[in-house]
């Protein structure tokens, strides 16, 4: 079982890292609080605890992709559509 969830947290790692390419603040101020985080809950053992935390990184990833594709909304209506306040 301890293989199964080192393989969900390197992938969860992954995933974020790749996310972080496009973060609004930079792709290293990212990583920087990635590995913080990561390297902050290293010694835990309990796979209870283990799944919270990669639920916890499911949902940041989650809310990463929310907010790229936001982002690309705006981009897009703005490019294509007149503002009314004019």
């Amino acid at each position: 079982m301890a293989n199964s969830l080192r393989y969900e947290v390197l992938n969860l790692y992954k995933n974020l890292l790749y996310l972080g390419k496009e973060y609004p603040k930079g792709a290293s101020y990212f990583r920087s609080r990635l590995k913080t985080a990561f390297l902050k809950n290293k010694d835990v053992k309990d796979p209870e605890k283990i799944k919270e935390l990669i639920a916890r990184g499911e949902f940041v990833m989650k809310e990463l992709e929310a907010l790229y594709f936001l982002r690309k909304y705006r981009a897009l209506k703005q490019r294509y559509y007149e503002d009314d306040d004019k």
